[in-house]
């Protein structure tokens, strides 16, 4: 209901001529609009999770509006710069994408080449080199393909039966049994393969068709040295996309994933976006002692001088979003309207 009443509202912006005046207002020239893509679809993944993916064609038409519109779109690194000393050009926008997937590579730097545009990728690296899907998501992936069943089985794999996959909810219970069960046994990134296998076996998916095509994987080294190259920008995103409590084996996260992005890059990151989105007050001076410049959240705002460069705000772009929308974000009109905060960080 709420998303429905800002359609209506950013409607009625739109025809009031209000998009056109906040695009060209003082407001949003000293802002900083940094958009977030997380996939695009090569297959089904934008039916799977129309959250994070968005499918080429609809990428297509986003960049042709920030064409269209006169947007200026920057590196990260100089549009971080350029916001703390406040010469930001008019309507200064940032294309960043999370993960590294394999669908970068095939989907959007083509885009992005063709129509000129710079871009981050927050690269993950553990996958970069071992060549098999991403464990967790892909037994997401794998039991939205037999989504709506029952199936009686699972025991072969510690799973108690039955499988109720009829919604997003119990799948996501299956996930994290899975989960547990790899770290119970300690599994390791072979053991983990061996069950996702197992797992699309049990529900009749070819899993190695997924595996040629390389569905839910990670540009390989090679890959990223070849994009590096052509002038796309790598920074951090932790070594296993993930964020723990503890300060040693935080900051491990951090240098496992440099020392890889360095080697394959022969640049150094100091760039970095907190996986899932999630952050905490303990990140901050972790971060800065590792001598990252700036981080990104998926809190949804136009970043202004006054953020803290370690909590940037960033809007996440999906095929669940409308053209209004994405228009109404990149003139800075939503603005005016109340949005959701998605990030976290305790007492901040």
């Amino acid at each position: 209901m709420l998303r429905q009443l800002r359609r209506t509202g950013l409607r009625a912006l739109k025809a009031s001529g209000m998009f056109r005046l906040m695009r060209e207002s003082g407001q949003r020239n000293s802002r900083l609009l940094i958009i977030c893509y997380h996939g695009v679809a090569t297959a089904d993944e934008h039916l799977w999770r129309p959250s994070l993916y968005i499918q080429p064609e609809v990428l297509d038409q986003r960049f042709r509006l920030l064409t269209k519109g006169g947007y200026n779109v920057l590196p990260l690194g100089e549009a971080v710069q350029r916001l703390r000393t406040r010469t930001l050009p008019p309507r200064g926008v940032v294309l960043t994408f999370d993960d590294g997937a394999v669908d970068f590579y095939r989907e959007a730097y083509p885009l992005l080449k063709s129509y000129g545009f710079p871009a981050t990728v927050y690269q993950t690296t553990y996958y970069t080199g071992y060549q098999r899907p991403v464990f967790t998501i892909m037994c997401s992936y794998l039991l939205w393909k037999r989504r709506g069943e029952v199936i009686a089985a699972g025991t072969e794999l510690g799973l108690t039966p039955p499988l109720d996959l009829r919604t997003a909810e119990s799948r996501q219970a299956i996930v994290r049994n899975l989960i547990d069960l790899t770290a119970v046994h300690q599994l390791n990134g072979q053991q983990k393969d061996d069950l996702a296998h197992r797992l699309a076996q049990l529900l009749g998916v070819d899993y190695e068709d997924l595996v040629r095509r390389r569905i839910l994987q990670l540009m390989n080294r090679e890959e990223i040295a070849e994009l590096s190259k052509a002038g796309m920008d790598f920074q951090l995103h932790t070594h296993r996309h993930r964020t723990p409590m503890n300060e040693q084996l935080f900051r491990k996260e951090i240098q496992d994933n440099r020392a890889v992005l360095r080697e394959i890059t022969g640049k150094n990151p100091v760039h970095f976006c907190y996986p899932s989105g999630v952050y905490e007050k303990e990140f901050l001076p972790w971060l800065a002692a590792e001598g990252v410049v700036s981080a990104t959240t998926c809190d949804p705002s136009l970043a202004t001088a006054r953020d803290n460069p370690l909590l940037l705000p960033r809007y996440v772009d999906t095929s669940g979003q409308t053209e209004l929308e994405f228009e109404g974000w990149l003139t800075g009109t939503i603005e005016l309207m109340p949005h959701r905060r998605n990030g976290r960080a305790k007492g901040l």
